[in-house]
Order: structure tokens, then sequence, then C-alpha cells
């Protein structure tokens, strides 16, 4: 509990709408919140920092699923720490997303009649700031829908002048520690962006395309190779076999005709090939295959390019000029002609990639690029896991983060587009290579040009935790916020963004780590567990969602399936309950403010209060340490489920329907009770707060005339706890329940009211008489009271008088339909359970599940048993 109610003014009690209505409620709160400064965070201040970046959406992006789900999660967690007393800084921000904006740019121009060409490289780049402007950031519009407690003042973008600064300063760091270099490796290359991508930005999906067998060589001095990419064939320089392959072993070393073309090429002997794959012989083309660029380096052989950039073949002949997919057939039916083709499989399923942006299929190619070397930087990301230093959430996923960055290859950063961060080194005339700092003068003079690539996304977002904070001069910010507390993210980024955020922030930052927990969440699927995709129909807006239920309802339900690491499903339905739950909020509110619940004056003492009034507060006070502890533990779907069932179930279902008597009653109990309904209304709002931020405030302020939940106090457990009365209203509670299922199985309405008789045994039950006649709706027993159905439960029997009210010998039989029913599920449990061979051959949880039904069948035949003996003799 909290000592709120001292603290803050006290409202008039002003009546609340009858129905809430989030559309009323939502924008004008928010941007109230934000006028009011709450989410600016103060670098001078000195509470203790909790700092998240918020992962960096594409400034051509909009708000899916996905960023709502972990948007939720950040928000719930910063607003949290805000009300715990903390400087809490949620920094927002964009990427410049090079691929995918200048793709937008120049399919603008395509519609003009024109190419980036037609403006040149500064023209474009202006063109594309000139968008960015116009079009982008769609998305931070929609985070304020969300509800977003971002710190707006201090937004950032990968393309700002400080984010590139520091952009320029790691570059140059890292190449003068010869951490990054210039080399011919192999890339993946789209022949329609005409730029190297990242690994990130390949979708791999199976495709129907054909393996076929192709001999190389004649006689005994030939084998056969197999292939999907039959044109790279023209690029081969070797043919591999296993050293210890015995049937290979008199070809190794000498060279063998390559078909289609006036050249011969030796087998080689190399272990990366796996004898009992296939025919055991694999062809090498180094320049359009990484694992043959590998063969190719091991053994000195020749690397020839077969394609431009356009994935056109370049090779001299009948071949030339022709596309990759057209000269794969091509090529197929010259080997057909001339004997060559062993066999052919079609359709031939295998993985594919393609380009996220495009959906070309990606082409393997070799390419002159610029790489970052990144065996030391990947060790130091690996040790400050495996030492303690960040600690990753779940911890199960920590052998993923290691399988990657134990074996990181190196990276390469440069990409042949426009717009981005461009490569800042100078050629000269003779060979001359400057890599030119940000405060330093770039050379000049005739033949000096500057690298035409730009620099690949993630470098620059790499640098986020810091450069987001004034890296690489030592602001005040930096000085605050750094290290940040917690980076969450989906688990599907782990390799691209979080390893590189924790091999730059402990490369530039001299060994201090970026973040102290990397919390990874799962990807949001359908109610069926289906990826959602924008080309299936089950790709949801939340923005629809956000219109038709309220923000708080999408944000609750996305909490509410988030456990660490795992996948999210989410159905319209699950977002209507939410919405249910937040109408219950609203109304149990108003019937609290309409009667006599306030926060005015410290709580009663314990000696005034009913056991009804003690047990909430000791329920409200354990409520408040489980949300702590699962905050903490980041398991938000507990947290939220925890929120749920006591604030629906406990507090408005059982306390209020079980404090009516009281409040109509009147009096000083009814004052106490209304003290402590105000109290747990205060406490269940603020602990509400974080996920659903935009009805808690506009209850909470109306309840307690504060200023605003964003700024209100985190509740602390106060200790208090009273487990007699939890025992005595858990008493209640079974009563309650027991003859509520009894009137259901009977088929009477909710409402529908029966004359009883209470014989309360237990002494805990009899000062709740009222109480419980008044959810069971049952009348005092009057003149000509029969009583014609007897129920003992928990300490106390309840006579009912039900004449005429159900049809006696109906009932009978339907309950001896169920009670048959549940017999021979006993039966048929009790049997598999006997069976020894059963046992000995069944996974545990095949076990568990019939004990369970066991016990059901057990609980159902007790229960129907009673209702029988409970009903009038015929």
């Amino acid at each position: 509990m909290t000592e709120n109610a001292q603290q803050q003014p006290t409202a008039p009690i002003t009546e609340l709408p009858t129905q809430y209505t989030p559309a009323e409620v939502e924008g004008t709160l928010y941007e109230r919140w934000v006028e009011k400064g709450y989410f600016t965070a103060d670098a001078k201040s000195d509470k203790p920092p909790y700092t998240i970046v918020i992962p960096p959406p594409n400034v051509t992006g909009s708000l899916h699923l996905g960023h709502a789900f972990q948007h939720t999660l950040m928000d719930a967690l910063t607003r949290r720490k805000r009300m715990q007393g903390y400087e809490a800084l949620w920094l927002p921000g964009m990427d410049h997303a090079g691929i995918a904006t200048q793709n937008k740019v120049e399919q603008q121009l395509a519609e003009e009649g024109k190419s980036r060409h037609d403006l040149g490289r500064e023209e474009f780049v202006e063109r594309v700031w000139q968008w960015k402007e116009e079009y982008g950031g769609r998305i931070l519009g929609q985070m304020r829908r969300l509800g977003d407690g971002v710190d707006w003042s201090r937004e950032r973008f990968t393309m700002d002048e400080g984010l590139s600064k520091a952009v320029l300063t790691i570059f140059k760091r890292l190449y003068e520690d010869e951490l990054i270099y210039r080399a011919e490796r192999i890339i993946n290359w789209c022949p329609r962006c005409l730029t190297a991508i990242s690994d990130i930005e390949v979708e791999y999906q199976e495709d129907a395309g054909e393996l076929v067998s192709i001999r190389y060589g004649e006689g005994e001095d030939s084998l056969v190779v197999a292939t999907t990419r039959a044109e790279t064939m023209l690029g081969d320089t070797a043919v591999a076999v296993h050293p210890d392959d015995e049937r290979y072993q008199h070809l190794i070393g000498k060279q063998i005709k390559l078909p289609l073309t006036d050249r011969t090429i030796p087998v080689v002997a190399d272990t990366h090939v796996d004898p009992a794959f296939g025919t055991g012989a694999v062809k090498v083309t180094p320049a359009h295959d990484p694992n043959d660029f590998e063969i190719g380096r091991r053994h000195d052989l020749p690397s020839l390019t077969i394609m431009d950039e356009h994935g056109v073949i370049t090779v001299h002949g009948p071949f030339l000029g022709l596309d990759r997919f057209e000269a794969r057939s091509t090529v197929v039916g010259a080997l057909k002609e001339q004997g060559r083709i062993v066999a052919e499989k079609r359709p031939y399923m295998h993985s594919v990639g393609h380009c996220s942006r495009c959906k070309t299929t990606v082409e393997p190619r070799l390419s002159m690029q610029w790489w970052v070397k990144v065996g030391p930087l990947a060790e130091a990301a690996g040790d400050a896991v495996r030492d303690g230093r960040v600690k990753i959430h779940p911890e199960d996923m920590s052998k993923r983060y290691f399988d990657w960055v134990d074996n990181m290859h190196d990276w390469c950063i440069s990409r042949q587009l426009w717009w981005g961060h461009r490569i800042p080194i100078w050629y000269g005339p003779d060979g001359e290579v400057v890599c030119v700092g940000p405060d330093e003068e770039p050379p000049t003079g005739e033949g000096w040009t500057q690298d035409s690539d730009v620099l690949d996304t993630w470098f620059s977002s790499g640098l986020w935790p810091f450069s987001t904070l004034g890296w690489p001069e030592q602001t005040e910010d930096l000085r605050k916020f750094y290290p940040t507390d917690v980076l969450l993210t989906g688990h599907d980024i782990i390799f691209f963004w979080v390893a590189r955020m924790m091999m730059f922030g402990l490369y530039a930052m001299d060994g201090q780590v970026p973040f102290h927990t990397i919390a990874l969440t799962g990807l949001v699927r359908d109610e069926f567990g289906k990826k959602m995709s924008k080309s299936n129909p089950n790709a949801v807006d939340p923005l629809v969602w956000m219109d038709a239920y309220g923000s708080d309802a999408v944000r609750f339900t996305l909490a509410n399936g988030a456990n660490p690491g795992a996948d999210v499903p989410i159905g319209e339905d699950w977002v209507k309950a939410s919405r249910n739950f937040t109408n219950k909020i609203w109304n149990a509110t108003r019937f609290a403010l309409m009667n006599g619940a306030t926060v005015e004056g410290p709580l009663p003492d314990a000696s005034q209060m009913s056991a009804t009034d003690r047990w909430i507060l000791s329920r409200l006070n354990t409520t408040v340490a489980q949300v702590d502890a699962y905050y903490d533990d980041y398991q938000f779907a507990k947290l939220a489920d925890a929120l749920y069932h006591f604030a629906w179930d406990e507090v408005f279902d059982w306390y209020v329907e079980l404090s009516k008597t009281t409040f109509f009653a009147g009096g000083e109990q009814a004052r106490v009770s209304g003290r402590v309904l105000g109290e747990v209304l205060d406490v269940t709002l603020r602990l509400l707060h974080p996920v659903i931020p935009f009805v808690t405030d506009a209850l909470w302020t109306t309840l307690t005339g504060g200023e605003s939940l964003v700024i209100g106090e985190w509740p602390a457990d106060s200790g208090f706890r009273d487990k007699d009365a939890e025992l005595e209203i858990e008493l209640v509670q079974r009563v309650v329940t027991e003859v509520r299922r009894f009137r259901k199985d009977q088929g009477l309405k909710d409402g529908q009211k029966v004359p009883a008789r209470l014989e309360l045994d237990s002494t805990a039950l009899a000062p709740h008489e009222a109480a419980i006649r008044q959810l069971l709706r049952l009348q005092p027993e009057g003149e000509g009271f029969a009583a014609t159905a007897t129920l003992p439960v928990a300490g106390a029997t309840v006579a009912l008088d039900l004449s005429g009210t159900i049809d006696v010998a109906a009932e009978r039989k339907r309950l001896a339909k169920d009670l048959a029913a549940a017999e021979k599920e006993k039966a048929q449990a009790n049997a598999k359970l006997g069976n020894e061979a059963f046992l000995a051959k069944a996974p545990d949880n095949v076990v568990d599940k019939i004990r369970g039904r066991l016990a059901k069948a057990d609980e159902d035949i007790a229960r129907i048993k009673a209702q029988l003996d409970g009903l009038p003799q015929q």
C-alpha cells in the first residue's frame, strides 16, 4: 500500500461518463503528457538513470504488430521505472534504411520517367532528403497513438549531423586499428537493387528449381557433378573431391576438360567435400559461391566472374548477353546435345535466397568491398555475456548468441548506393588511400576521388546506444544515461543488430557494455500460430484495432501474450476481451466513486476493518509483490495475467460484490470500506498503468485528484498480510461458488430469487450472511418454506426451496446421464493407469494428462452425487 492519499490532493467526486470511449480520451491525454514534459529526461537530475533506446524503425516504415508488441513492453518498463523514482529515458529515433528509402525515391522518379543517374548523386541525395521530410517518419505519429512515452526532445535519425559524425569517427578508428580493410570476397548481391545486401536482407524460401548431373572429362578420367545453377559452370576453375575418397584418387592433380569451353580445370582434394553426398565430386566456381571461394583460396585457384551486376552472362561465346535464368536453360540444352547430362530432377525444391526489398533472387558474387575484421570485436562481445556484464533473457537464448559471435565471419559494410553514409576514403592519382575523419579536410587536387559506396545501414545502427547520446562528444547525456539498461528486441535480429551493438559499444566506449540486459522477445503471429505476412490475409494493421477497441486493449493483449523468447499469437477476439477488461475497470471505478470510494485521509486501523477489507488489502500486497517480481524477470505475460485476475476477479467481482451490502447500509463501516476501496483502486490503477496507460490515468486523476499517473508513485508492498481473513473469505467464495454451480446446473437464471435457509456452522461465515444472500439471490425463508434441496458446503448448509422452479424428474434424468458419463471416464482412466505395459511406453506428459482426467472424473462424480442428494425426493 502507498501513502498517496496523504500526498495527493483529493479530487471532487465527479461522475464518470456511463461508457468508456477510448477515442475521446487517448489522443487528448497523450498530447497533455507530452506538453507537460513528463517523458523528457533530465541529465542533471540526481535520480538514478534508467535508459532504453528504441530499436530504430525504418524511415519508410509504418507501425505493425511487431512494433506495437515491442513498444508496449518497452513503454511498460520505462513507465514503471519513472514511477519508481528513476530518471527514465526512452529515446526514440529512426533508421535511414538505405536500400528501402533509395528504392522509394527511385520508384517516384520512375513515375516521372527519370532515374537517379539523370539527377546525379548530389541532386538525388537532396531528393531523398525531401522525400524523408514529406513522407518519412509516419511511424512516429503512430507511436503516439500507441501511447509511447518516449522523449521526443531527443529524437534521433541515423543520418543526422551528430550520428553522421559518430559514424565517421568510429570508421577512422577501426581503419587505423586495421579492423577495417578492403578486399575481394563473395557477397550477397541483388541484381535489381544493384548492391551488396546483408544477411538479414536475404529471405530464404523453397523454390522449385532443377538439379542436373553433368559429366566432366572423358572415359575413366571423367566424373559427375550435380548443380542447381548450371550456368555457373562457365566459371568453374576446378572440381573438388575428398582426399580420402578412393574413387577419385587417380584423378587428384589431373586436368579434365570443362564442357562447353576450351578450358581444362584441375581435380583438387579438399576436406570440405562430403564423399557421401551425391557423387562425392563438386564443381568449384570461386567467383560465384562462398564455399567455392574458400576452396579456391586454399588451392590458389583463379576466380572467373561470368556475370555482370545485372546477372547477365559476360563470357564470350554463345551465351554472351543472356540473363542468368535464360542462360541456365540454354546451357542445359547445349550439354544435352553433347550427351553430358547424366540425370535431371525437376522440380527440385531447395532453399533460395531472395532480396527482402524487391524479392529478386540473390546472386553470390565476388566483389571488391569494405569489410570489418570482426575477430577481436566478436570475442569481446562474447566475453561480456560470459562474465556476466550483460545478461541475456531468457537465458537459454545465450546459446544462439554464442553460436553467432563465436563463429562470426568478417562483415561486409559497403553498399553500392547513393543514400547513406558515404565511405570516408579518398583515392589519389598515384594509388594513395586516405581515410578522412569528421574534423579533417579531404585531400584536394587533381585525381583525388572519394569512394562511391556507402556504409551498410547496420553500421550506423550498431552505434545507436551511444551515438544517440552524443558520442563522440562527452555529453551530459552520455555520462548520465550510458550504459543503457535494457535492449528489448526480437530474437530474429540477435545476429545482425544485437551483436553489432555489443561489438561497437565495447570498442568505442573503452570496454563499457552498451546495455546490461538483452531481453529477447518472440515474433507476433496470428491466432493459429501462423506468421503474419502482407501477402497473406492474416496480416493485421494495429491501427485498425486501436480505432475499434482502443490502444489500451491492443497493448494489454500484446503484453498478455509476451512469454520470454516465445512467439506471440494474437487474434481479434482477444483484443475484444481486453476491451471488455478496460470497460470493466471503468465501470467498477464509476461504481466505486458513486458509493463512497475515497483516498482522503489515512487508512483505518485493521481493527476497524471487516474481514473482507483485510482480505482485499492482503491480496493487494501479494499482487504488488508478484507484479514486481515478474517485471524484474521480464515475465510480461505473467504480470498481465496476475493483474487481470486480481482486478477483475478479486477486486471488481468479489470485493465490490461482497461490500455492496455494507455500502448500501451506510454508516461507519461503509466509510471504512469506502476508504479501503479507494486505496485498492488507487494501487490497482498504478499497477496497471504501465501496460494500459490511458484508461488508468483518466480514472486515477478522477479518483485521487492527482496530476497524472505518469509521474505518480509506484506502489510498494507494505508487508500487510492477513491469512485469517484470506481463509475466511475463501470459505465465503467456496459457498458462493458451489451454490452458483448448483443453480446453474438446475437451469436457474442468474437473477432468479430463491427462498433459502442458511445454517452457517462456521463462525467465520456468520458475518457474511447478508453478502452471501445478496450474491446468490437467496430470499429469506418465508411462510410455507419447504427445503427441497440441501447443499452441505464449506462449513455451511444451504437449504433451498425449488418448488416450481425445476422439473425434478427431468433434472434427475439429466444428472444420472452425466453421472454415468463421469463414471465411464473414470473407468477408462483407471484402466489405462492400471496397464503396466502402457505406463512403460507412454510419455510422462501423456500419463499426467490421464491422471488429470481421473481426478476430474472423481470431482465430477462427487459434485453430481451431491446435486442428486440435494434434489427433493419424488
